[in-house]
């Protein structure tokens, strides 16, 4: 480990498990490609023989231009459609529902309308995209549960390019921790389909997670407009602070909701009340913390913690980058947007759930100003991923989906091809190069759960039990 990185080294801990070594990486392809091969000997395509130049996908932005074509279906053309977005009675409006963590589902949906990638003809398109305030509406009273399963039920049907497909090109988003079981029914109806969501871990009151690795997206979260966009005065609402003139070493802004993790750390900043800040915060009533003031709370610390709450993933996450504060993960199966081109570990911490306590405060403390500054820089470079603006911007949350859609295009098409020919040999060989890349993503993101062969034998089993069963299952 180079001597710029030696702070990041966690301090050695008895139940601290083993990293992965390249030796583990080596030894996880070369079974994760057995097992590829050995399944697709039973498969009953018939593939060319001949010999041809194979060349990789383009899996890495800026290799080459987006090419997609998404049709956005229209509220008028689909019978029930327009209750997903404004409910039942047509009252909840758009305005409403872009504030807040769900906010993203109106932002997307209004980014794709004015994209130069959206297409009015159906059948030139490579994706379809299904507009829905669903969770904005269910907050606001505008659909109960079953009215939203009922509705979503009733779109579907009426969608002759969704059944062809069996769904599959068919994007959906759920903009909360809940993610697709907003919609009770997904596993029958949209289990096929690319979710967009924040959340690509189970919440706390769910047994099975609607994520899957191989095809749904895990987004940015929805931070406040004010904190991304600079006004008439050129500024955002809030500025950052010099570190010297930042009263806590870090802070927790946030509820407890009775999660052990965040409980640790309330009573953690009653032991270090001057290095920890964890106040009270109302969140609603008349003493609900004001925009401006969250925020100017948020930067008066070093370190952000971002701890699991009803889900792994936490809005504090992204706006902490805004205020230029090291956000320190302490959720352990959470993931994050755009990980085959983001090294989250340059821009952030990432600390056990099971060790939240006085070593937490040690550690960083024990980071020095000079690298923590780099750290700020680092993220200052890439925090524009998070800023829901057009994907004709060079950096942008619709940009980064934009080529992960284009990643899932191509999965797509090799799934989908029926033909026995020479294309479809080196489709083959495409969708072998894009498993792997896929599999490395997920050795990365599981890195700390590595004991060995057997550790990655674990983490990789079941996702390519859910690949197969994606490529093969009807439609």
């Amino acid at each position: 480990m180079s001597a710029s990185n030696k702070w990041r080294t966690m301090p050695p801990h008895h139940h601290q498990q083993p990293l992965c070594t390249r030796t583990h990486q080596i030894g996880a392809l070369l079974l994760v490609t057995t097992t590829f091969f050995f399944t697709r000997l039973l498969s009953p395509c018939t593939l060319s023989t001949s010999v041809v130049h194979v060349s990789h996908p383009q899996l890495q932005w800026g290799q080459s231009q987006l090419s997609l074509k998404i049709y956005v279906y229209e509220p008028e053309e689909i019978n029930g459609l327009n209750k997903l977005l404004h409910g039942r009675d047509g009252k909840v409006t758009e305005e409403a529902c872009l504030k807040g963590q769900w906010g993203t589902q109106v932002k997307i949906h209004k980014f794709l309308l004015q994209s130069k990638q959206r297409t009015r003809k159906k059948e030139e398109a490579d994706l379809f995209f299904v507009p829905s305030y669903v969770k904005c509406v269910r907050m606001m009273g505008g659909l109960n549960d079953k009215e939203i399963n009922n509705t979503y039920v009733q779109v579907i049907s009426q969608m002759p390019y969704f059944r062809l497909s069996g769904g599959r090109n068919h994007i959906f988003v759920f903009p909360s921790g809940a993610g697709a079981h907003l919609f009770k029914s997904w596993a029958t109806y949209i289990n096929r389909s690319i979710i967009l969501t924040p959340e690509g871990d189970r919440t706390d009151k769910r047994d099975t997670s609607a994520f899957n690795t191989w095809k749904d997206i895990i987004i940015p979260g929805n931070v406040d407009d004010g904190m991304t966009k600079t006004g008439a005065t050129g500024a955002t609402v809030v500025q950052p602070l010099p570190l010297s003139k930042r009263k806590y070493l870090a802070n927790y802004l946030g509820r407890a909701q009775g999660k052990a993790g965040r409980l640790k750390l309330i009573e953690l900043a009653k032991q270090f009340p001057e290095k920890l800040e964890c106040p009270d915060l109302k969140f609603s009533g008349p003493d609900k913390l004001a925009r401006k003031e969250y925020f100017e709370h948020l930067r008066n610390s070093k370190f952000c913690l971002a701890p699991r709450g009803e889900s792994s993933w936490t809005l504090r996450f992204y706006e902490s980058f805004f205020v230029e504060c090291v956000p320190v993960i302490i959720s352990d199966q959470t993931e994050l947007p755009f990980q085959n081109v983001i090294d989250y570990s340059q821009i952030s911490i990432k600390w056990p759930s099971s060790r939240i306590g006085p070593e937490l405060l040690q550690y960083l403390e024990s980071i020095p100003d000079e690298e923590i500054e780099k750290i700020i820089a680092r993220g200052r470079e890439v925090r524009c991923w998070w800023v829901y603006a057009s994907d004709s911007e060079p950096c942008s949350a619709m940009r980064g989906i934009m080529w992960e859609l284009q990643r899932k295009v191509l999965l797509i098409v090799i799934i989908c091809s029926n033909k026995s020919s020479e294309r479809d040999y080196l489709l083959y060989l495409e969708k072998y190069h894009l498993i792997l890349y896929e599999v490395l993503n997920l050795l990365n993101r599981n890195s700390s759960r590595c004991q060995g062969i057997a550790g990655f034998k674990d983490i990789v089993e079941e996702p390519i039990a859910e690949f197969e069963d994606y490529v093969t299952s009807p439609g």
